[in-house]
């Protein structure tokens, strides 16, 4: 007999999902009720909610990391107090006052470094500093935090675990608490976003988003126009031409990624790409184009699997190791390319 209490959990899933289902309805399906932990969404979701890390950028030179206020460093022999987020400017003051000094930064140890993903650690001194630079700098293609949008909590998130058959609902009411919440999600947890949900952007402007697809949308915004997140400037030609590409994550309906796993995906200058698994190999065509403003890597292949691939995909976001595309014209699908 199937049990009473898991099939209540089930009901009470359903019910929570209610306003959601209703919400895709009208914004013609183009809005998934419900995530994973490894739907896109999620993932942009817990960079939102990542330590702010590049406002300290001209004190300790990594976005991944941020040191804990307050703290002392001394700039062209002249001490100064770090115990706001505004005594940043002091220290750029400083150092843009002449253009003939060093512009030394000197850190006064210990400090306490914060990580992008809100583990501390006390550095006593300047080699211990030193070498977890070092460290980060190892790592330059890591997808960071993603600054230019802030969620003004608490916000509730629907969850139901499908191993255990239990369905709740809990309160988030800060960044940490958020992306805790999503290290801590599993293969079989699906949560669902109770909208709407107040955010601001980096003009400082608050909206609300309604559902799934927008909350990406305000993402995606805020990756292309906030100047936090566009630090390095890449050319999308010069970097997929370089090496060979496979295929982490495709969605299409379904997640289909398996049947595109051992691909590798050379992009060549003459417009060629090849796609070769188990040494038989197919060539297909790319183009890079730009539409109304937004870039697009346009895919076209003959074979019955890979021209599951032909679009022309809009692209989300991309560094020198990681290439993620999107096309939302009938459902939202998704396309990444990862450097082998």
């Amino acid at each position: 007999m199937f049990p009473f209490k898991k099939y209540l959990s089930i009901i009470v899933f359903l019910f929570l999902l209610s306003c959601q289902n209703e919400i895709d309805e009208q914004g013609n399906n183009t809005a998934q009720g419900t995530v994973t932990n490894a739907s896109p969404l999620t993932t942009y979701l817990q960079r939102v909610a990542m330590v702010q890390t590049v406002q300290d950028n001209i004190i300790d030179g990594s976005t991944y990391c941020t040191i804990k206020l307050p703290y002392t460093v001394t700039v062209n022999n002249t001490q100064i107090a770090v115990n706001t987020t505004a005594d940043y400017q002091k220290v750029a003051d400083n150092i843009n006052a002449s253009t003939t000094d060093d512009d030394i930064v000197k850190i006064d140890f210990p400090v306490t470094m914060v990580y992008y993903n809100y583990i501390q650690k006390v550095i006593p001194n300047e080699a211990d500093f030193d070498s977890l630079i070092n460290y980060w700098n190892q790592y330059p293609d890591l997808l960071s935090k993603i600054n230019g949008l802030n969620i003004n909590y608490p916000i509730t998130i629907n969850s139901y675990n499908s191993a255990n058959q239990i369905a709740s609902s809990q309160s988030i009411i800060s960044d940490q608490a958020f992306f805790n919440f999503i290290k801590n999600l599993n293969a079989s947890q699906y949560i669902s976003l109770q909208y709407p949900i107040s955010i601001v952007d980096y003009h400082g402007q608050t909206k609300s988003v309604t559902n799934n697809l927008e909350f990406e949308n305000a993402i995606k915004y805020a990756i292309d126009y906030c100047p936090e997140n566009n630090i390095v400037t890449l050319d999308l030609t010069e970097v997929i031409t370089k090496g060979s590409w496979e295929i982490p994550y495709f969605f299409s309906g379904s997640e289909k990624t398996a049947s595109y796993t051992g691909y590798s995906f050379v992009f060549k200058s003459d417009k060629s790409v090849v796609a070769t698994k188990g040494g038989v190999s197919e060539t297909g065509q790319w183009e890079n184009t730009v539409q109304s403003g937004v870039k697009e890597l346009k895919l076209t292949f003959s074979s019955d699997l890979l021209s599951k691939l032909n679009n022309d995909w809009k692209l989300f976001e991309f560094n020198n190791s990681q290439i993620r595309l999107r096309d939302v014209s009938n459902s939202t699908n998704y396309l990444y390319f990862e450097k082998k």
